[in-house]
C-alpha cells in the first residue's frame, strides 16, 4: 500500500472542514492531471484522457471523516460538541479527541466519562448521545479554555494511532472511511496516466458525504459522467457474527446490491460480477442500511449509471477502524479491470441490462 494512504489518514477533515485534505489531493494530482475540476462546494477531481470520445467515468472517494464541532464551553471549562456524521455517544466515552484550529494547531482532550466508583449503587443512567458528551481539555474555566485557543465552530477529530496488526496484514486507523476511497482514486489515475484507455477518466474526492451525501450531488452535476463509481468503506459485521451479506474482512471487495438510497443497476451488477469471475478477483455481496455517494450521483441531470465498489472495514464511525491488505488489492484489481472495459459499446450494453 502506497505511503499516500497513511498520509491522507493523518489529516483532520470533518464534514465542511476538508480544505487540508483537498490541498493534499491537489498536490498529488496536479503533476500528471490533464485538468483539475473543482465545484463550488469544495469537491475536487482530476482528469486523464479527457479528449476521449468514449464515456466519461468518475471514481470518487469522499474527503470528510466523522467528527464534531465546538458548539460551546461550560463555566467549568468543558467543551460542548455537535456530531458531524453518524456517531454513537457510548462509542466515544473516554476517548482522546483533538480540537483543531484553522492552521491545524492541536488542542488535545478526552471525552468525560464517569468511572464506576461514581456510579456504583445508583440507578443505571441511559446512554448519552454524542451531543451530550463533553470534552475535557484540562481547562479550569470558560475563560481558561478560550485562552487555550478554543473557539466556536472549530473541528474536533479523534486522536489517531495508525497501527499494523501483528500478522502484518491489517491496518488500524481513523478515517479509513473514506480517505481509502480518495487514495484509491488517485492510485487508479496514476496507474493509467500513460496508458491507452477507452474512456475519459476522472478521480478525486467529494465533500460532506457524512453530512448527507452533499458533495456528490454538486460534483456529479459538474462532471456530468456516464458512469460514477463510489469507492467507500462499509461496516463489516464479521466480528459480531454477521451473515453472508453483512461483510467480512479478507473476502474481497463488496458488491453493494442494495441500500436505502440505491438499488444497484442490474447491468452494472452483472458487468462487475462477470469481470470479477473472469479475472479471479474475490468479491462478496453486501446489503447496507447506510448510503454512499452513488445514491446522489445516480439522480444527477438525466440519471447516471452508478456502482459502489466497497472496501470491507470493521468499526467505522468510531475513533478507529480496521481493513485488510487482501481486500485493498481486490478493490484495486477490480477498478483496474473495470476502467479497461468501459468503452462506448460496453456502456451501451450495460444500459440495456436493466
Amino acid at each position: 500500500m502506497k505511503r499516500m494512504y497513511k498520509e491522507l489518514l493523518e489529516i483532520p477533515g470533518a464534514p465542511s472542514y476538508e480544505s487540508h485534505v483537498k490541498k493534499y489531493l491537489k498536490d498529488v494530482l496536479e503533476p500528471f492531471a490533464e485538468e483539475i475540476v473543482e465545484d463550488r462546494l469544495g469537491s475536487i477531481f482530476a482528469g486523464i484522457n479527457t479528449r476521449s470520445k468514449g464515456p466519461r467515468v468518475v471514481i470518487a472517494g469522499h474527503m470528510d471523516e466523522v467528527g464534531a464541532m465546538v458548539t460551546g464551553i461550560t463555566k467549568e471549562g468543558l467543551v460542548k460538541m455537535k456530531a458531524l456524521g453518524g456517531m454513537k455517544g457510548d462509542v466515544f466515552l473516554s476517548q482522546h479527541m483533538v480540537i483543531y484550529t484553522d492552521d491545524l494547531e492541536e488542542i488535545p482532550g478526552v471525552t468525560a466519562s464517569k468511572p464506576p466508583h461514581l456510579t456504583r449503587g445508583k440507578k443505571e443512567e441511559k446512554p448519552l448521545t454524542f451531543d451530550e458528551l463533553r470534552l475535557d481539555i484540562g481547562a479550569e474555566s470558560k475563560e481558561h479554555a478560550e485562552e487555550l485557543g478554543v473557539k466556536l465552530g472549530q473541528q474536533i477529530i479523534p486522536k489517531n494511532n495508525f497501527t499494523v496488526t501483528a500478522d502484518g496484514k491489517k491496518f488500524i486507523s481513523k478515517a479509513w472511511d473514506d480517505r481509502f476511497g480518495c487514495a484509491m482514486a488517485v492510485d487508479i489515475l496514476e496507474e493509467f496516466k500513460d496508458e491507452d484507455i477507452p474512456c475519459a477518466l476522472y478521480g478525486g474526492g467529494t465533500v460532506q458525504e457524512e453530512a448527507g451525501l452533499r458533495g456528490a450531488k454538486t460534483a456529479t452535476y459538474t462532471l456530468d459522467p456516464d458512469i460514477f463509481i463510489a469507492v467507500d468503506c462499509s461496516p463489516c459485521q464479521d466480528s459480531f457474527g454477521g451473515d453472508e451479506i453483512s461483510g467480512k474482512l479478507n473476502e474481497g471487495f463488496l458488491v453493494r446490491f442494495h441500500d436505502p438510497n440505491q438499488i444497484m443497476h442490474r447491468g452494472m451488477k452483472r458487468h462487475i460480477e462477470e469481470l470479477a469471475a473472469k479475472h479471479n478477483i474475490k468479491y462478496q455481496h453486501y446489503h447496507s442500511k447506510g448510503g454512499t455517494d452513488a445514491a446522489r450521483a445516480q439522480l444527477s441531470r438525466r440519471g447516471v449509471l452508478v456502482a459502489t465498489i466497497g472496501m470491507p472495514a470493521r468499526y467505522i464511525h468510531s475513533t478507529t477502524s480496521m481493513i485488510h491488505q487482501n481486500d485493498y488489492e481486490a478493490v484495486r484489481a477490480m477498478l483496474k479491470e473495470l476502467v479497461k472495459t468501459l468503452d462506448s459499446d460496453t456502456v451501451a450494453e450495460i444500459k440495456k441490462n436493466v
